[in-house]
């Protein structure tokens, strides 16, 4: 007999291992995520894929499913909470979309406009870190970054290069690059690295494709993320 659990009030399939994120996309629903990605163990650190569980908040790309399990995720309640979690990742790093070689194609800000986030809420901390475009392939916006260790998790277990890493701790935490000069350029990472494409936002970008695509031809331009990543399986 096949196993289920209630999301949103509809049956959900599951197989034993499965996670609640899981199990919900294969049935072909949408949570809301950034620091997860099929192809790495769950990370839990981005906190939009929340939902409510017995009364409890936890996050659905580590929570187990379980038989007889109810399960809520498209509410008021939790959207705004997903909402929230997006203003303050906003303003801890500098997005400003409109000059953003990523915009369109950037999953922060296509969650931004699904959970309907019209404003920042909170005081930009204007975080001051540097730009490295010492690579000839590739530039490095650190401004950007949301600490979601994509990058930092491709490059150590597909690549085998540990070209990232997150140092510090609270206000002051920021990626590095695993070089002692800390340019990307002294690193022997390559433009066909996995952890050159894995970034949701804009701090890896490639050179000399910048706004390629115009608007209504980029990938979020057409249809809302949570079809897009039910289609592509992101």
């Amino acid at each position: 007999m096949t196993k289920q659990f209630l999301f949103d009030g509809r049956p959900v399939p599951f197989t034993d291992g499965q996670t609640i994120l899981q199990a919900a996309r294969e049935a072909g629903h949408y949570i809301p995520h950034l620091c997860w990605h099929p192809d790495f163990p769950a990370h839990g650190s981005c906190k939009l894929c929340i939902v409510k569980v017995g009364g409890r908040h936890v996050s659905s790309c580590a929570m187990p499913a379980k038989e007889g399990m109810e399960v809520e995720s498209n509410t008021p309640e939790i959207n705004a909470e997903r909402r929230a979690l997006l203003q303050m990742l906003f303003v801890e790093g500098n997005h400003f979309c409109p000059s953003c070689e990523k915009s369109g194609n950037c999953q922060l800000q296509a969650l931004a406009y699904e959970l309907e986030m019209t404003n920042a809420r909170f005081n930009h901390f204007y975080p001051d870190r540097p730009v490295d475009a010492s690579h000839p392939d590739v530039l490095l916006d650190f401004n950007r970054c949301i600490f979601c260790e994509l990058c930092v998790r491709a490059s150590r277990d597909v690549d085998g290069k540990g070209v990232f890493a997150l140092t510090d701790r609270g206000i002051r935490k920021h990626l590095v690059v695993n070089a002692e000069s800390g340019r990307l350029a002294d690193t022997d990472f390559a433009i066909t690295d996995r952890a050159a494409d894995i970034c949701p936002v804009g701090v890896i970008l490639k050179k000399r494709v910048g706004f390629a695509a115009p608007i209504g031809a980029r990938k979020y331009d057409a249809e809302p993320i949570s079809k897009v990543a039910m289609k592509e399986g992101e």
